[in-house]
């Protein structure tokens, strides 16, 4: 059963862009696929699963990038994971998210949301790379820091 979970979250692996909030949704369903945890199906299990399968069914359409221009990156982080969307002209390109592992669950807010922007840019470095990018993030903190003057 353990290899089962393991070998479907190696195809979900390649599914996730499709579905915001992956990580989160699929963090019991994960879980299971650990060598230490016993497996054992529960509600939390099942109800990630028809989730997961009802947004894989249902899923926003995505569109491919056109051109190099108007890229914008939405990025948000929790103590669960970190998320992001990438959008260009208002058309969905890409959904990102993972989980953060044990250490990242001490870190601060606002380094949490820089873990998050680093993750989607590194990701998504192929259509970034030398071309204007604009991020927006939740955390008001990067704003207070811009708006100080030295």
């Amino acid at each position: 059963m353990v290899a089962a979970a393991r070998e479907r979250n190696e195809t979900e692996e390649e599914r996730r862009r499709f579905v915001e909030g992956f990580s989160s949704i699929a963090s019991s369903l994960t879980a299971l696929a650990q060598k230490i945890t016993k497996f054992v199906w529960s509600e939390a299990c099942e109800k990630s699963f028809q989730e997961l399968k009802d947004r894989h069914t249902y899923a926003r359409v995505l569109t491919s990038p056109e051109g190099t221009d108007g890229f914008v990156v939405y990025c948000d982080a929790s103590r669960v994971g970190l998320g992001c969307v990438l959008m260009q002209h208002g058309k969905l390109i890409a959904y990102s998210s993972r989980q953060i592992n044990v250490h990242k669950n001490n870190y601060p807010t606002h380094d949490l949301e820089l873990a998050a922007m680093v993750f989607a840019l590194k990701i998504w470095r192929h259509y970034l790379f030398g071309v204007h990018v604009d991020v927006f993030m939740i955390t008001r903190v990067f704003n207070m820091c811009l708006a100080k003057k030295n």
